[in-house]
């Protein structure tokens, strides 16, 4: 069979469309060189370059890097919203006012809304309730200057400046001044090289006493490890023997970072964060376990990162940037979800909630349990009950509000790890329906065999009223403070040259 020869004319088009082909190909690959130059340029020929790995002013980084720059801003924006963890500030209290029947006695039961994004992390800190006034005397509600910590890149700044000891000792009124610019770039990067690095030194200490180097961390793993520095259980750590460290920020992971790992860590020395207030059982306070629990889960067990969904890769041109939005991964499912998963969009969100909705389930019916503990081991106080008798009750009290704020408080981890959230919160279950039984056994030995009454709580106000707040005189101090105290405030600091990137 003889082969068929192409035409003249059929050769010459081959040939010309061959050439337009490596011609296009040619300005593709032109056009990648010049963006991967425009990105070396950024970095070789900084028109702001910087001589200190920590610079506070977040706007002293714009002009390099003005596509990270211009999405962090977009962490102002506070209109996403989901089924559950919107970026709206939501008074929780009043979706859940068993929440302050469990906080009676500490600061929470006061006010406790759903974070927004880090834009606001000082607008935020400054306004609850929970904090007092930073240009005034401590008026009993000012809390320790670590509370800082994690709101600002001026901490890290202050801690070079001041020393880390010194930092940690002062109260919280005493940094107001100097605390100004929102979490931001150098909080992660080292404003010098860009590289990721860790800021402050909690994180850094912890991984030492666990005998880890952070040094030898993965790029991959500094995009999860940048935020453990703030995204974890904490405490401050008050030695008696080293007055230098008086609030100082620690980490409690030295036996590991599970809930019962860290439970025996405090349990050692006897810690509490405070006595509740009606059952005076010694109450842990979790902060917002969000790197453990993330670990526990499947994504975090395959190497995901945090900024992986919470900061995804986008593109400008032939540029790959980190989008700095920080929020829900739901909010960008095509950037997030869908560059691993290849469900659609609806199924995915469906099945985030239906996840999210099966732990809520659980954690609704610990909170309703654990406030009647509470009340109930009040009621046996009441009735004479002794230290001796209660010993039981309270720990078993403290075993489950241990676990139902460690599942609840990282706000994320009904998602990030259902199946261990689902475990804690049900072993918290257990140990409320524990203190519970317990105490009817103590209230049969004086006496009483009826139902505790229970008082009404159905509400905040109701709530806060019967563990005895007086919400009306804390709202007028803070309302002073708004008004009268926090331009100062905002004026002495412009003048410093310290709040422009606000």
């Amino acid at each position: 069979m003889s082969e068929k020869k192409l035409k003249g004319w059929q050769g010459w088009a081959l040939f010309g469309g061959c050439m337009v082909g490596v011609f296009l190909l040619g300005l593709l690959v032109s056009a990648l060189m010049e963006r991967r130059a425009e990105v070396a340029s950024i970095f070789n020929n900084r028109q702001n370059p910087m001589a200190d790995s920590i610079v506070a002013r977040n706007d002293s980084f714009a002009v390099d890097f003005p596509r990270e720059y211009e999405t962090w801003a977009m962490t102002a924006d506070t209109t996403f919203k989901s089924e559950f963890n919107s970026s709206e500030a939501i008074d929780v209290l009043e979706q859940r006012p068993n929440m302050v029947i469990l906080w009676a006695g500490y600061a929470f039961s006061w006010d406790y809304t759903t974070p927004r994004g880090h834009m606001h992390a000082i607008e935020d800190m400054t306004r609850t309730l929970r904090t007092g006034a930073p240009d005034k005397v401590d008026d009993g509600s000012n809390q320790p200057g670590t509370c800082w910590t994690c709101k600002s890149p001026d901490v890290p700044r202050i801690m070079q400046e001041k020393g880390v000891g010194e930092y940690y000792k002062a109260n919280w009124a005493k940094w107001g001044n100097e605390i100004v610019n929102p979490i931001g770039c150098a909080d992660c990067h080292d404003a010098r090289t860009m590289a990721l690095h860790i800021s402050r030194p909690a994180l850094r200490e912890a991984f030492a006493r666990m005998g880890k180097d952070i040094d030898k961390a993965t790029h991959q793993e500094m995009r999860t490890l940048v935020c453990a520095q703030c995204h974890v259980e904490y405490y401050f750590k008050d030695d008696p023997n080293t007055p230098e460290k008086d609030q100082y920020l620690t980490f409690p992971w030295d036996k590991g970072l599970t809930v019962e790992d860290i439970e025996a860590y405090y349990d050692e020395t006897q810690y509490a964060d405070y006595v509740h207030a009606l059952s005076k059982a010694p109450i842990l306070k979790a902060q917002h376990p969000g790197y453990e629990t993330t670990r526990m889960g499947i994504h975090g067990q395959r190497g995901v990162s945090c900024a992986d969904c919470h900061m995804p890769y986008t593109a400008d041109g032939g540029v790959k940037y980190s989008d700095h939005q920080v929020q829900s991964p739901l909010a960008k499912m095509d950037r997030t979800c869908l560059t691993c998963h290849r469900e659609s969009e609806e199924t995915l969100r469906q099945n985030v909630y239906e996840r999210q909705r099966k732990v809520n389930e659980i954690r609704t019916l610990v909170e309703d349990e654990l406030a009647k503990a509470h009340i109930e081991a009040k009621f046996a106080w009441d009735k004479g009950a002794n230290e001796t008798e209660m010993k039981p009750v309270l720990d078993a009290i403290r075993k489950s509000q241990w676990r139902w704020d460690f599942a609840v408080a990282s706000h994320g981890a009904a998602f990030h790890a259902p199946q261990e959230i689902t475990r804690i919160l049900s072993n918290a279950l257990y140990w409320a329906q524990q203190s519970r039984l317990l105490t009817t056994k103590v209230l049969a030995k004086h006496g009483f065999t009826g139902d505790v009454p229970m008082p009404d709580i159905s509400t905040k106000a109701k709530a806060q009223q019967y563990i005895g707040l007086d919400m009306a005189d804390k709202e007028a101090k803070k309302a002073v403070f708004m008004k009268d105290i926090q331009p100062k405030w905002v004026q002495d600091a412009l003048k410093k040259g310290k709040m422009k990137s606000i």
